[in-house]
């Protein structure tokens, strides 16, 4: 997980704004309808996305 998250900001330089969930950090995330990591990876096409948030406001909520 940290390849899409720490790491991912190390890598831009920008680990001291964002790449955790925590107060004081930029997160812009996805929320999805099944892990990834845990189902057969030819599903991974089917997953759909629940919610989309960016800048702390909810942009997208599934219906």
């Amino acid at each position: 997980m940290k390849l899409f998250t720490v790491n991912a900001a190390r890598a831009c330089y920008q680990e001291k704004d964002m790449g955790m969930i925590r107060n004081g950090m930029r997160a812009d995330l996805v929320v999805l309808n099944e892990n990834i990591f845990e189902i057969d990876p030819v599903r991974i096409k089917d997953v759909t996305v629940s919610q989309t948030v960016t800048g702390g406001k909810t942009v997208y909520l599934a219906q």
